[in-house]
């Protein structure tokens, strides 16, 4: 052989890791069944190759013999030593599998399999050794677990039956329009049915001292619409509870158009006040007064834009006063209450910094059939829950699902 040759496999042989054969076994979690053993006599006299022995039993098997290792690392470190392997006559005896514990699999240790397979449920039975000749061995694992397999196709048919009922739409909670709405938020009706639900366990200020309540129930449909008018305008930057007591003190002094124009304006500003801007309020509503006696016969306006031009009055006022008042829904009323929490859910493609124009981006997306329910929601779960300033996100059945709420909690878990 050549020498630069020789010396070239005498540094590679230097530098390969040398793992015995047991280790490349444990390695590999492998058995090996060899089909002879080599009784060694003498050191000499029986030497043998293992590769010999291994290629034996694995082309038994009939597998390659480089499965486990190379055939060829053993052999030449023999002959790099000058041994010459030499063939002799051994005496062959039956050999147990190498004791090298295999890696257990669960799935081959399972009697019965299940495997998906796109929407289907592809289920093995795992048979004993003597079961395909012994159909009576059949028979007794088919009766065995027949009714396990069974039960396992009725729940993963009720598992997929629920999917699809989670799917399909309630009519009475979900209609299928919705399904179909573009939102910015992809959760906002699991936001509004939380709200709901939290609407109903809790009055809040709105539901007994709104602008709805406001008005005497004994008067005439036409008293009754002016009233509410006068309610909205009162209302603006003042909370619930003030202007209902303003409003009893006005309906004490019989509140009507009329009424209202022969009153002193100082007289006028005694009975609004603690009312927020009152003076600024008494001579606004001197104002509509006059307007409505002289065009529109001592009503008010029955469409939003000739209610928005009234001294005082604005699109929220308007659209309420229109569902209030005409029973017509004509856009959202959106104050602070509704404009703050729409811009914490993130309801609202991008944030927005006055009421009208959360309105405008609302009544792009939102289905029509919730307007006049959103604001009576959204006042008073600001009421209560999601107040201005520290809001009860802990009572909150959407503090988990909520923008704001997870946000919050980054910044105290940052500070802390």
């Amino acid at each position: 052989m050549n020498t630069r040759r020789v010396k070239f496999i005498l540094n590679m042989a230097k530098n390969v890791k040398k793992l015995t054969l047991a280790n490349k076994l444990v390695k590999r979690g492998d058995i090996i069944q060899p089909t002879e053993i080599i009784s060694r006599q003498s050191r000499t006299d029986n030497l043998r190759d293992i590769e010999d022995l291994v290629g034996a039993s694995s082309n038994a098997a009939g597998s390659s013999n480089s499965i486990y290792f190379s055939p060829v690392q053993a052999r030449k470190r023999r002959l790099l030593n000058g041994e010459i392997p030499k063939k002799t006559n051994i005496e062959l005896e039956a050999l147990t599998p190498t004791r090298v514990p295999p890696k257990k699999n669960k799935k081959d240790e399972q009697l019965v399999t299940k495997t998906q397979v796109g929407s289907a449920t592809v289920v093995k039975c795992k048979l004993m050794p003597d079961s395909v000749d012994s159909p009576l061995r059949i028979d007794k694992i088919k009766q065995e677990f027949e009714p396990q397999i069974k039960q396992e196709f009725i729940k993963q048919e009720n598992q997929e039956g629920l999917v699809n009922i989670k799917k399909e739409p309630d009519p009475t909670l979900e209609p299928s329009l919705y399904i179909e709405v573009e939102s910015p938020q992809p959760l906002w009706y699991y936001h509004l049915e939380s709200i709901r639900v939290m609407r109903n366990s809790k009055t809040a200020p709105v539901d007994t001292m709104g602008c709805h309540r406001c008005a005497d129930s004994k008067a005439d449909a036409k008293t009754q619409r002016f009233q509410n008018l006068v309610a909205l305008m009162l209302s603006s930057q003042t909370k619930d509870q003030t202007t209902y007591e303003a409003m009893n003190r006005l309906k004490d002094q019989n509140l009507t158009p009329l009424k209202v124009k022969e009153m002193p304006i100082t007289e006028l500003e005694n009975l609004l006040h603690p009312v927020s801007f009152y003076k600024n309020k008494a001579k606004y509503l001197k104002q509509t007064v006059d307007i409505l006696m002289e065009k529109y016969d001592s009503d008010i306006p029955d469409n939003p834009k000739e209610l928005i031009a009234l001294p005082g009055v604005g699109p929220k006022m308007a659209h309420i006063c229109m569902a209030v008042a005409w029973n017509k829904v004509t856009g959202i009323g959106v104050d602070v209450h509704v404009h703050r929490i729409s811009n914490r859910l993130g309801w609202l493609p991008k944030p927005t910094k006055e009421p009208e124009q959360t309105r405008i981006a609302l009544e792009k997306w939102l289905p029509h059939s919730l307007w006049a329910e959103v604001n009576h929601l959204f006042v008073g779960f600001g009421q209560t829950i999601c107040t201005p300033v520290k809001p009860n996100c802990g009572e909150c059945l959407n503090k988990d699902i909520c923008p704001s709420a997870n946000a919050e909690a980054k910044q105290k878990k940052k500070k802390e």
